[in-house]
């Protein structure tokens, strides 16, 4: 297991002070050496590039040397070799989660905003999720959770960890104190390294989440809160009528968001031509007390499935697109290459833990 000093530079950010949330000293003070950031030239295009001494960014256009940006405040202008100008600014979180290495679908940040205040996310939350994917929400989830909370997430696939760990790291300048990753189905791991009644809050991001109904009522506390993704109509009502059926949750609740930007240019102000639409659907539900059972709907249809709806949800159903192992490789290059000069970092094993958790309540 790797630590950071706090007193420590680290690669490419700035050190890290005592005291300051692990990730707030590489959002301030000049651009450095090793950091990302995003060019924004005159024509409103923008590229990423990570900051290197001695190299420069390269267009059809000229070329911009990189030390002309390194040491430069934030919000700077600086111009390449003919002239052409660029708006320096460092990536935000939404940003970053659409352009980085990844090897699995990453949750939007229009739903991962919806994920942490609609399941009520707050600063020293105990939270599980399952699976980390690229780690998109896990980013969101511990900056929601805070130093002082705990995020234990599961992941089947150790190509997809390694990936987000990466991820993780690069736009926290090293592990999170409050990350735990371990390998294996959720519904199995989750009961063997959580108390029962010790998690405040559940968020699943799989194509299954109705077989983990069981793990989940064991390790939620009562009044705990639930949160599903899915991106199917029959994921999400196959899920709603398996919460229902059980007894122990509150009436599951589900909605969709989308968003529609506009242009704005003078009087020429209109809804832009395209917008994020459909993503997936957030389903959410609370864990009743031990022994109570859930309010049954008054005036609601029976549902039965038949074998053609349990299949719907398969891998090839859905329209998921097999990743290649060459592929999920680079994206893991990728990923960690900004984090490879803190030395040998941890792979995450089945009941391993990458940092500390904090002791269950």
């Amino acid at each position: 297991m790797s630590h950071i000093d706090p007193t420590e530079t680290v690669p490419g950010p700035a050190a890290q002070p005592a005291g300051l949330p692990h990730g707030a000293a590489i959002r301030r003070g000049p651009f450095r050496a090793g950091e990302r950031v995003q060019l924004t030239d005159e024509r409103g295009r923008m590229n990423t590039i990570m900051l290197t001494p001695g190299t420069a960014y390269h267009t059809h256009k000229g070329f911009l040397n990189h030390d002309v940006i390194i040491g430069a405040p934030e919000g700077s202008i600086v111009a390449n070799n003919i002239g052409q100008q660029y708006q320096a600014l460092r990536p935000l979180l939404s940003d970053f989660v659409l352009s980085m290495p990844r090897g699995a679908a990453v949750v939007y940040p229009k739903d991962a905003g919806q994920i942490i205040t609609m399941a009520d996310i707050y600063p020293g939350a105990r939270v599980v999720e399952a699976g980390v994917g690229s780690g998109a929400l896990s980013i969101s989830l511990l900056r929601a959770v805070g130093d002082g909370g705990y995020l234990h997430s599961f992941e089947r696939r150790e190509e997809f960890a390694d990936i987000a760990r990466g991820n993780v790291e690069t736009i926290f300048g090293g592990p999170h104190p409050a990350w735990r990753v371990s390998l294996g189905d959720f519904q199995e791991q989750v009961v063997a390294q959580e108390e029962p009644g010790s998690v405040d809050r559940v968020v699943l991001d799989m194509l299954a989440p109705w077989e983990c109904l069981d793990a989940v009522a064991t390790v939620l506390a009562p009044g705990g809160v639930w949160i599903n993704y899915v991106a199917t109509v029959t994921q999400l009502s196959r899920t709603a009528e398996a919460i229902r059926a059980d007894g122990r949750f509150t009436e599951p609740d589900a909605w969709e968001s989308m968003v529609r930007g506009w242009h704005l240019e003078g009087l020429a102000v209109r809804p832009d031509h395209r917008m994020v639409a459909h993503t997936g659907f957030l389903l959410v539900t609370r864990r009743l007390a031990d022994g109570v059972t859930g309010l049954a709907l008054k005036k609601r249809n029976k549902t039965e499935f038949t074998d053609e709806d349990l299949n719907a949800w398969t891998p090839e159903s859905v329209g998921e697109r097999a990743v290649s192992d060459r592929k999920l490789r680079r994206a893991a290059r990728d990923a960690v290459s900004t984090v490879q000069t803190k030395g040998t970092r941890p792979k995450a094993s089945r009941g391993a833990t990458n940092g500390t958790p904090p002791a269950a309540s």
